[in-house]
């Protein structure tokens, strides 16, 4: 099992909690927890990543263990406690103004 702490906004839309846990089958990768995320809350599909590329949006980055893994593959592995479940997999809303 994962843990996924989303931003508010989106803990909003899925009507969650701070920390949301999902059951991973197989390799934890970035793309499979977020798959996993989007089948237990469709209301997320088209925020995180857009419907099309599955690329993520502009303003979201992903954190794990305190590194940056928002320009990595999103089919390499999550760091070990991540995958299991010693640390979250942080979604974090940038905040962009002028």
């Amino acid at each position: 099992m994962i843990r996924v702490v989303l931003p508010a906004h989106l803990r909003t839309l899925a009507r969650v909690d701070r920390e949301v846990s999902l059951n991973l089958e197989g390799e934890i990768t970035l793309r499979a927890a977020l798959d996993a995320l989007e089948a237990c809350h469709p209301a997320l599909r088209g925020t995180i990543r857009d419907h099309v590329t599955l690329e993520r949006r502009p303003f979201l980055r992903f954190f794990a263990c305190e590194q940056d893994l928002s320009q990595r593959s999103p089919d390499a592995p999550l760091p070990e406690a991540v995958a299991n479940g010693a640390e979250p997999l942080v979604i974090l809303a940038a905040i962009a103004g002028g």
